[in-house]
């Protein structure tokens, strides 16, 4: 996957390092130069000095409405100026923006657009949030049969009812829309950006709950 990463501090270059030596094909954008120091001369990613919401910069970056962004710059109002671009200019569906006041993240998740804390896990669920088919969990059962996983319903599958959304083996413990969770009726409706937690088979057979399924498609 192609991954924009916008600021270089602490939580920007470990997504970074994370996601090249995941595979991905990474830029990172900093406006300080200085800032992109923190990657080790030998990062396989590009970077690029530039404001992260400017529609150039990000067009030279090659981001396009398959990409990832992760806006995890120091401020809140640039981080979301920065998702909103990508997602109402260029069409991106996998964002996230870190957000230091949780008054705001309150807000930002009701227009779409997920958050995530300036926390020590902010990192790994930034991941999560962009890469749902990844193999982090949430919590493991005490006989380690079963994992929590948290997965943001993508638009292919909105409109579908939650008993839909657990194929063989799962089941969705808690829905959150809009920044308030719920435990859902079998018969609810997703919808776009809910975000899901799911108990699921520790051995992994179960947790793309988003895959095609019988040879269908996304």
């Amino acid at each position: 996957m192609h991954v924009v990463v916008v600021g270089c501090g602490r939580v920007g270059s470990t997504l970074a390092r994370q996601l090249v030596d995941a595979g991905h094909e990474v830029v990172v954008i900093d406006k300080n130069a200085g800032s992109l120091d923190r990657l080790s001369a030998d990062f396989g990613g590009r970077t690029m000095v530039g404001v992260g919401f400017d529609r150039g910069v990000l067009r030279r970056a090659g981001l396009t409405d398959q990409s990832a962004v992760m806006a995890v710059t120091s401020g809140d109002n640039s981080n979301i100026l920065i998702a909103r671009v990508a997602r109402e200019t260029f069409g991106v569906e996998r964002v996230v923006a870190r957000i230091y006041d949780p008054r705001r993240a309150t807000i930002y998740e009701r227009l779409g657009i997920p958050t995530v804390a300036s926390v020590g896990w902010t990192a790994g669920r930034a991941l999560r949030l962009v890469l749902p088919d990844n193999e982090a969990t949430e919590w493991t059962d005490p006989t380690s049969q079963y994992v929590l996983v948290e997965r943001r319903v993508p638009a292919s599958a909105a409109g579908k009812p939650v008993s839909e959304v657990e194929v063989p083996g799962t089941r969705v413990v808690l829905l959150t829309r809009l920044a308030q969770p719920q435990v859902p009726a079998p018969s609810l409706l997703v919808q776009q950006d809910d975000v899901l937690h799911l108990m699921v088979p520790a051995d992994g057979s179960s947790r793309d709950v988003f895959a095609p399924q019988d040879g269908g498609h996304r």
